[in-house]
């Protein structure tokens, strides 16, 4: 008999999978079961005023957007996944409709990692491990009025029943003739935006379901 554990993230959903009765000593989820109820949100996103104690998986993504991509939608994504849950086996799966050229580019403490289809496959996840991979994302939607929307999400993380804190990070390039103009969820504590000229960064330390919506307005570029 197996559990299922799901950690769902941008694109894509990890589903953690291993064996009820191996007790899984190592996975600091079963380590504390007071520290599991006290770290479990049951309810609405919340964002987290200061980060917890314990390192938390983090979600680091940059995104550059092309010139093409106005035309395509699809921009340049690399990212990479930190202080990942030590499980003996995992998967990330991506949507097939919304990712292409899928690359594994980096990992460290997991004794085996590779690209799969639609999906990049772990083996036995030790303590302090890092996944990092590259794709083209069919992230920037165009709009009625001329503008443009990228939206991400719904992130969270997620094990059986309940949501545990994680942190999403990102970095977004935009070519000339693309500028911010708004984000939501508003900037707050715990949900931080900076924008200087053509780059745009967040960071959101939260519990629950995240969606982010960048939006970004076509101007016409002087030469």
């Amino acid at each position: 008999m197996k559990k299922v554990g799901q950690v769902f993230l941008m694109l894509f959903t990890i589903a953690v999978i291993f064996p009820s009765q191996a007790g899984n000593r190592e996975d600091r989820f079963f380590d504390d079961p007071e520290a599991v109820i006290n770290a479990v949100n049951e309810g609405d996103l919340v964002f987290l005023l200061k980060a917890p104690l314990m390192p938390v998986h983090h979600h680091r993504n940059t995104m550059t957007i092309g010139t093409e991509s106005i035309r395509t939608g699809w921009v340049r994504l690399e990212q990479c996944h930190e202080n990942l849950d030590r499980f003996p086996r995992a998967e990330i799966v991506y949507n097939k409709n919304r990712v292409r050229n899928l690359k594994l580019t980096w990992y460290k403490n997991i004794e085996k990692a590779w690209a799969e289809g639609e999906s990049i496959q772990l083996e036995n996840i030790r303590a302090n491990a890092v996944v990092c991979m590259q794709a083209e994302s069919r992230a920037l939607r165009a709009q009625p009025d001329g503008s443009f929307i990228i939206q991400n999400g719904p992130f969270m993380r997620k094990f059986l029943d309940g949501y545990y804190p994680m942190r999403v990070s990102m970095d977004i390039h935009l070519p000339k003739g693309l500028v911010f103009s708004g984000v939501s969820p508003i900037q707050q504590k715990g949900f931080s935006i900076i924008q200087n000229g053509r780059n745009i960064h967040f960071d959101a330390w939260f519990k629950g379901r995240l969606v982010t919506r960048i939006k970004l307005r076509n101007v016409k570029v002087i030469k």
